[in-house]
């Protein structure tokens, strides 16, 4: 977590749950703005995709079986 995201986390927790709860509309309106169809990835997800990717080119995958799909 970068030091700016901590900072904005710390100060949204001082808030009232109410204005908790404005914030977080807030925020999810400005990563619309940033992605409108969620097509962007951070840093941290892309990551984590590189290494699923290179785990499935190995072969590196959970059996049907292993997943419960209920």
């Amino acid at each position: 977590m970068t030091q700016a995201v901590k900072q904005i986390s710390d100060m949204m927790a001082m808030l009232p749950e109410e204005e908790q709860n404005f914030a977080c509309e807030f925020v999810k309106r400005l990563v619309l703005a940033w992605d409108p169809d969620f097509t962007k990835v951070t840093p941290a997800e892309a990551i984590v995709l590189e290494q699923a990717e290179a785990n499935f080119a190995r072969g590196d995958v959970a059996p049907d079986d292993a997943i419960n799909w209920d």
